[in-house]
């Protein structure tokens, strides 16, 4: 079992995973039977996508490659280090990750309400988690990056008005992807989680957002 952090951060990099969060729960937080950490995993940027590119799932054809993938990974990097794997897919019932997220003190909610993390933005991306038996040190939270965000522009990026920060019209969203002015959004990833200035820095290929713009739309 690993003893800190930084070992399962290290570790998780080999597998181009990163360690988005972390946090102890508590009663009602929706944790396995004596877990006393768990720690979040998300893509290792840059350079995730050309990775996962290689992959088997990605090159046989099937459906959700990405989810299976992240299932393969996650499941032998727990069974190497004797943790438990848990999963944001394959329910119901599904493991709480975006209230996970927030516990972890490095993701909030935005102005728009989607989530936001302090160094993928609001491209963040949640692979799996590991459940473990033992309290590992953590640090404190962190503030949210909004309340620095000045500009905050997110607010003003979607070019169909869908999210603004009074809602979602996820008809709006869907009815503009199908337009020609819908294919920026659909090749190069959400306009609004591209506005975000940390989304901007964080290194994800536009093939993976087109990737994800295209699940989300079928």
């Amino acid at each position: 079992m690993p003893s800190s952090l930084s070992e399962i951060h290290s570790l998780a990099q080999e597998q181009m995973l990163d360690v988005v969060g972390a946090f102890h729960p508590g009663p009602g937080d929706g944790a396995p039977d004596n877990c006393e950490t768990i720690v979040l995993l998300g893509p290792h940027e840059p350079g995730f996508w050309n990775y996962f590119r290689t992959a088997a799932e990605f090159c046989d054809g099937r459906k959700d490659p990405l989810d299976r993938w992240s299932e393969r990974m996650i499941r032998d990097f727990a069974a190497d280090i004797g943790v438990l794997p848990i999963f944001p897919f394959g329910g119901p019932p599904y493991a709480p990750f975006i209230a996970w997220a927030k516990l972890s003190g490095r993701s909030w909610n935005s102005p728009v309400g989607l989530l936001v993390h302090d160094e993928a933005g609001l491209l963040v991306s949640f692979r799996g988690a590991l459940a473990i038996a033992g309290k590992l040190h953590l640090e404190s939270p962190k503030d949210s990056v909004c309340l620095t965000c000045h500009d905050q522009p997110c607010l003003t990026a979607c070019p169909a008005s869908a999210l603004n920060g009074t809602g979602y019209d996820l008809n709006a969203c869907h009815s503009y992807l199908d337009t020609g002015a819908g294919q920026d959004c659909m090749q190069s990833g959400c306009a609004v989680r591209r506005s975000c200035p940390i989304s901007r820095d964080y290194g994800r290929d536009t093939a993976q957002s087109a990737f994800h713009m295209k699940a989300f739309h079928q």
